[in-house]
C-alpha cells in the first residue's frame, strides 16, 4: 500500500496554525446544499469565520442545468446584499460546477468553488489530477475542459452520472468511484480531485490519500484553503 504523503488536511492544518489574522469568507450557498454546512466547520480553523447566505435560483430547481446554474448566479447579488454589513475579507459562490458553466456574470469580487479548486491546485503545483465528481458525464467532460485550459492536466475523469441529490451520495459510492479510475492515471498523478460542493466527501479524504499515495482536493476542501491561504496574507 503507498504511503500516505502529507495530506490536505494536514496542509491546512499548518497554514491556519501559521496565520496572522482572523478573516471572514462568505458563502454564497446553494439553497439545498447541506454538505457544506456540514464540512466547513470540521476543517477546524481557528483564524476564518464563514458567514452564509443561501441562494434561491428563479425555478427554485436543484438539478443542475443551464436553469439551476443561471438561477444561482442571477441570484448572487441578493444575497450578497443580505452580508453587506458583515466586513468580508473573501467571498465564495459554492457551489463548483457554477464556476465552468458561463451564465450571467458575478458580482465583482465574487469567486466560485471551481476558482478555489483551481488556486489549490496551482498554489500547491499541483498540475497533473484525476478527477471524480458526482455529475452528468457532460458535465465531468465540461469541468475537464475547464481545468485543462486553467493550465491543470487531467489524465482521467469519473462520474457517478448524477444531475441531482448528491447530498444522498454515500462515502463507500465515492470511494467505489475513485477506484473506478484508471491506474495507471492515478499513479501518473499529483493529486485526486473531488470535485462538488454538494457531496459529502470530508470523511474519507486521507483514506482514499492512504489508498492512492496522493493529496485529495475536494471542493469544500479547496474553499478552507482559500481561507487558510488569506488568514496566513496570501493573496486571494
Amino acid at each position: 500500500m503507498p504511503q500516505r504523503p502529507e495530506g490536505t488536511l494536514d496542509l491546512l492544518a499548518r497554514l491556519d496554525e501559521g496565520s496572522s489574522r482572523t478573516v471572514r469568507v462568505g458563502v454564497l450557498l446553494p439553497w439545498a446544499n447541506v454538505a457544506v454546512e456540514t464540512e466547513l466547520p470540521r476543517l477546524g480553523l481557528t483564524h476564518t469565520v464563514f458567514h452564509h447566505a443561501r441562494l434561491v435560483p428563479e425555478s427554485r430547481s436543484t438539478a443542475v442545468d443551464d436553469t439551476f446554474w443561471n438561477g444561482l448566479r442571477e441570484a448572487a447579488a441578493g444575497a450578497l446584499d443580505s452580508l453587506s454589513h458583515v466586513p468580508l475579507d473573501a467571498v465564495v459562490l459554492a457551489c463548483t460546477s457554477a464556476g465552468f458553466t458561463g451564465g450571467p456574470g458575478m458580482p465583482p469580487g465574487v469567486v466560485t468553488a471551481f476558482d478555489a479548486l483551481v488556486g489549490t491546485l496551482t498554489s500547491a503545483r499541483l498540475g497533473r489530477v484525476v478527477l471524480a465528481t458526482p455529475y452528468p458525464s457532460p458535465v465531468t467532460a465540461a469541468e475537464s475542459d475547464a481545468l485543462v485550459k486553467a493550465g491543470v492536466d487531467v489524465l482521467a475523469h469519473v462520474s457517478l452520472g448524477l444531475d441531482d441529490g448528491y447530498p444522498r451520495v454515500g462515502t463507500e459510492e465515492v470511494r467505489a468511484l475513485v477506484g473506478s479510475l484508471p491506474e495507471k492515471a492515478v499513479q501518473a498523478a499529483d493529486a485526486v480531485v473531488l470535485s462538488c460542493t454538494g457531496w459529502h466527501t470530508l470523511p474519507i479524504v486521507r483514506d482514499v490519500e492512504q489508498a492512492t499515495g496522493k493529496p485529495v482536493i475536494t471542493s469544500n476542501l479547496a474553499i478552507g484553503l482559500l481561507a487558510a491561504r488569506l488568514s496566513a496574507g496570501a493573496a486571494l
